[in-house]
C-alpha cells in the first residue's frame, strides 16, 4: 500500500509541476475543472445520488463551471481576482462559520437538493481558486499549496510517532492533538523560510496558520462526511490514495480563503 501511495504521488507531482508552470490559463483551467468534476462525481457519491440525479447533478456543475470559463475568458483572465471574491467569500462564510458548527453537531443532510447546492458551494470556489492564483503566478498558486502537504505529511509523521490525544475520535480516530502540533511546526517553519526569503512580509505567518488549520478542517469535514456515507475512501482514481476528495479535502478548504484574505488585505505574497 505504501508504494503504490509513494509511486502515485510521484506521477502526480511530475505531471503537476509541470503543467502549473508550461501550460497557458485556458488549458490549465480545463485540466482543473474536469479534476473538479470528477471530485463532484464523488461528492454525489458520497450523498448517495440515485444514477439519474447524478447525472443531472454532473450536468448542472459542469454547465455552471463552463459558464464561468467563458466569463473569464472574455476579459482573457484579466481581473479575475477581484471577479472572483464574491465565491471566496462564500467560502470564506462556510468554512469559518458554518464548517465548524457542523462539525460539532455531526449533522446529517439526507435533501439531495440541499447535498447538491452544498457540494457547489465548496467545489466551484475551489476550482476558481486554482484557476485564479496561476493566472496570478504559478510560484504563488505553488506557494499556498505547500503547507497544505506539509501539514498534511507532518501531521501523519508527529501522529504515528507522539499521537497520544484523540483529536476527533468519533470523526477520524486516526487524527491526534501531537498531529496538529506537528503539522503548526512544519508550517511555521516554512513560513519563516518563505520571510527570510522575502516571499512576503510578517503576515505570511498568519496566512499559513489559517491554510494549516482549515487543511485540517476540511480534512475532517471530509471524514464526516466518508463516515456518514459509511464509506473508507471517497472514490478510487487514485491508488493507494483513495479518490479525488481524499487529496483535495485541505485545498477545498483553505485555498479559496487564502486568495480571499490576500484580496482583501491587500498581503503580497510571492513576490
Amino acid at each position: 500500500m505504501h508504494k503504490t501511495r509513494i509511486i502515485t504521488a510521484l506521477i502526480l507531482v511530475s505531471a503537476f509541476i509541470p503543467a502549473l508552470f508550461f501550460l497557458p490559463n485556458l488549458a490549465w483551467a480545463l485540466i482543473m475543472l474536469l479534476l473538479s468534476v470528477l471530485a463532484a462525481y464523488e461528492w454525489a457519491g458520497m450523498a448517495q445520488f440515485n444514477k439519474t440525479y447524478k447525472l443531472g447533478y454532473l450536468m448542472v456543475f459542469t454547465l455552471i463551471a463552463l459558464y464561468a470559463l467563458w466569463m473569464m475568458q472574455q476579459g482573457q483572465f484579466a481581473g479575475l481576482m477581484a471577479q472572483t471574491q464574491p465565491f471566496f467569500l462564500a467560502a470564506t462564510v462556510f468554512w469559518l462559520l458554518l464548517a465548524p458548527v457542523w462539525l460539532a453537531k455531526r449533522f446529517v443532510i439526507k435533501q439531495p437538493l440541499l447535498m447538491s447546492l452544498l457540494g457547489i458551494w465548496l467545489l466551484i470556489p475551489m476550482w476558481l481558486a486554482f484557476v485564479v492564483s496561476k493566472a496570478q503566478s504559478p510560484w504563488l498558486l505553488l506557494m499556498l499549496l505547500m503547507p497544505i502537504w506539509l501539514a498534511d505529511s507532518a501531521a501523519y509523521f508527529a501522529g504515528k510517532s507522539f499521537g497520544k490525544h484523540k483529536l476527533a475520535p468519533s470523526i477520524s480516530p486516526g487524527k491526534t492533538w501531537e498531529g496538529v502540533a506537528g503539522a503548526m511546526m512544519a508550517v511555521t517553519l516554512y513560513a519563516g523560510i518563505c520571510f527570510i526569503l522575502d516571499l512576503g512580509d510578517a503576515s505570511i505567518f498568519i496566512i499559513m496558520w489559517v491554510i494549516a488549520i482549515l487543511g485540517i478542517m476540511g480534512d475532517l469535514f471530509e471524514s464526516m462526511m466518508k463516515r456518514q456515507a459509511n464509506i473508507k475512501d471517497s472514490g478510487h482514481f487514485l491508488p493507494g490514495h483513495g479518490g479525488i476528495l481524499d487529496r483535495m479535502d485541505g485545498v477545498i478548504s483553505s485555498l479559496p480563503i487564502a486568495l480571499f484574505l490576500i484580496a482583501q488585505f491587500g498581503l503580497n505574497l510571492g513576490k
